[in-house]
């Protein structure tokens, strides 16, 4: 069935708390349409519980800055449109914070690919860390994302924000959902290393 681009940000954000692949605290999640934007409305974890009424997406277009003003604009809504507007191909973009990629974001440490799942991301670097509202993590996503634009187009382009969640870069909403959950079942694997019994 078809959906509007407003029903498919909900409902992938139904997707991400639903598999622990973000949390009441944050993240968001949008859409690029030719030259309009779409975008999860401030506080969807906190007040909507990721249950995201399609009629709060917050749109507006590309080439304006007439999205910032409203009253709903998300944290990290900056990022999301800097991206658009640096690389013409990403149409799609998912920020989370999930629940076993976070020990990564917090230590800062980066993630090497243990899965044969993950391999195409390759070792995923934490990027400095800039404060989630700024346009300093605008400007630093967008500097990491010069080095990933091939993954964009052919599958998508994580990154992890120190201190703060995964951000994933695509041509497609549900390109980058696939990449947020092998990334995070990789992290558990790394994670996982440590109660293995060691060998004889």
């Amino acid at each position: 069935m078809d959906m509007t681009p407003q029903e498919t940000i909900a409902y992938i954000g139904r997707m991400l708390f639903e598999r622990r692949l973000t949390d009441f605290a944050g993240g968001n999640i949008s859409m690029r349409v030719g030259e309009e934007v779409f975008m999860t409305p401030r506080y969807s974890g906190a007040k909507q519980h990721w249950r995201v009424d399609p009629q709060t997406i917050v749109h507006g277009p590309l080439n304006t800055d007439d999205i910032l003003d409203h009253p709903d604009f998300s944290r990290e809504g900056k990022a999301h449109l800097a991206v658009y507007r640096e690389f013409p191909s990403a149409t799609a973009i998912i920020h989370a914070h999930s629940f076993y990629v976070l020990p990564f974001c917090a230590a800062g440490r980066p993630m090497n690919p243990i899965l044969e799942a993950t391999e195409k991301f390759g070792v995923i670097e934490p990027l400095p860390f800039a404060p989630a509202h700024s346009m300093e993590l605008a400007n630093t996503v967008c500097e990491a994302l010069r080095h990933k634009e091939e993954l964009i187009t052919r599958f998508a382009a994580p990154l992890l924000l120190t201190r703060h969640g995964i951000f994933v870069v695509s041509t497609d909403l549900y390109r980058c959902l696939d990449a947020v959950e092998r990334i995070n079942w990789n992290a558990w694997c790394v994670l996982a290393q440590g109660m293995l019994p060691q060998q004889p």
